[in-house]
């Protein structure tokens, strides 16, 4: 079945930056477009951030276009999310997610916080 497994987070003071990891399996990974979402606390779950299949098309949520850059790397079945000058209201747990399926990872926490 499905599995995704994110890392990467941490706390980190604004105008930071991180990198996330999201490591799948149970699906072939190059066919299908990968997702980051991220939950803060006491908000519903939005979506940052989509790669498709091609590797080259990429969509943004207006608050993070310009700070943030999914890429993804298919010989590992890994999708990255590069975020740069980050500011405390991007402090979430952060979820990678695969096309349609249903699956979600654990989660990898990002705090930004002075």
């Amino acid at each position: 079945q499905v599995q995704l497994v994110e890392s990467g987070g941490g706390l980190v003071q604004p105008g930071g930056s991180l990198i996330l990891s999201c490591a799948a399996s149970g699906f072939t990974f190059s066919r299908y477009g990968m997702s980051w979402y991220r939950q803060a606390p006491g908000k519903e779950r939005e979506l940052v951030a989509t790669i498709f299949s091609d590797g080259k098309t990429t969509n943004y949520a207006d608050s993070v276009r310009g700070r943030f850059t999914i890429s993804r790397d298919n010989a590992k079945n890994t999708v990255y999310l590069q975020m740069y000058s980050l500011k405390p209201e991007d402090t979430a747990v952060y979820y990678c997610k695969a096309g349609t399926f249903p699956a979600w990872g654990q989660g990898t926490k990002v705090t930004v916080s002075s």
